[in-house]
């Protein structure tokens, strides 16, 4: 029989504590988050800093950049806006120009202008959103015609449309489209197509909107696209598609509204503004 004591054995339990589960993972979240929130401030009070005119162009920047609006572009040649300061840059420094201001109410302003200065001929004004900014449409109806059947020369219904057109749109800031369409129908000419009529007819279109105040240099493309463009699709031949159409870009921290002009516009603008009127007679 082995009388020999028997060892005595001691067990050390060593207790864990509630953090050991998670380490010091949440140190580095932690850490990461004190420095965004630095880094947020710090960029908060560089802003504060900047005078106005510089977030204007800062803003611009961020606004209308893109890698591919010119080939060969060099941030070295100073030409974008950010870096020679642009019209509308120094009109938004200036406070002039509403950042809240964007293409719908643009769009407001035009149709309320139509409605109440060409009343007789609001049904051949056709204005909505196009590609982010606004387009005007002024089209043919019966026995109201933008231009003699035939003729580049403008009437007088579509000088007072197109007087009224400059009136609104000479101080939103962009470049202009103008755009030429025709019906269907053949032009019955020797030396001419519906092609040349409907760039004429652009063209002239451009001519009335410079004399009425918009800067030569605003107007980016004067294009004719005879009738492959239709307004109505379905019906070629309509008058309808015999049409002037006006393209101004508005970028929602770039649309002037002016006070005075902004102040007229009711609200709501009735929706029967810029509706398409039913066809009633065709001819060329």
């Amino acid at each position: 029989m082995n009388d020999r004591p028997k060892p005595i054995i001691i067990k050390r339990v060593r207790k864990k504590k509630h953090g050991d589960h998670h380490g010091g993972q949440w140190k580095v979240a932690y850490a990461d988050f004190v420095t965004a929130m630095m880094a947020f401030f710090l960029l908060m009070w560089l802003l504060a800093m900047v005078s106005p005119e510089k977030r204007a162009q800062l803003s611009e920047y961020f606004n209308n950049f893109t890698l591919f609006k010119e080939s060969g572009f060099s941030f070295s040649r100073g030409g974008y806006p950010m870096f020679s300061r642009s019209d509308s840059a120094k009109e938004l420094a200036k406070g002039k120009i509403s950042g809240a201001a964007s293409s719908e109410k643009l769009k407001k302003r035009l149709k309320a202008a139509v409605e109440t200065k060409l009343k007789s001929m609001e049904n051949q004004v056709i204005i909505d959103i196009h590609e982010g900014g606004v387009r005007i449409q002024i089209v043919d109806n019966e026995g109201s015609l933008m231009f003699p059947l035939g003729s580049a020369q403008p009437t007088d219904k579509a000088k007072a449309i197109l007087a009224l057109v400059a009136e609104n749109i000479k101080d939103v800031p962009g470049k202009i489209t103008i755009e030429g369409h025709t019906d269907s129908l053949p032009f019955r000419g020797d030396q001419i197509t519906n092609w040349e009529l409907s760039t004429s007819r652009a063209s002239a279109a451009r001519r009335e909107l410079e004399s009425n105040g918009i800067e030569p240099s605003r107007i980016a493309k004067v294009i004719g696209y005879a009738d492959q463009e239709l307004l109505v699709k379905e019906a070629p031949k309509d008058p309808r598609n015999r049409r002037i159409s006006i393209i101004v870009p508005v970028s929602k921290d770039n649309a002037v509204i002016g006070e005075t002009a902004s102040k007229a516009i009711p609200d709501p603008v009735p929706s029967v503004i810029g509706q398409i009127p039913p066809p009633k007679q065709l001819q060329k």
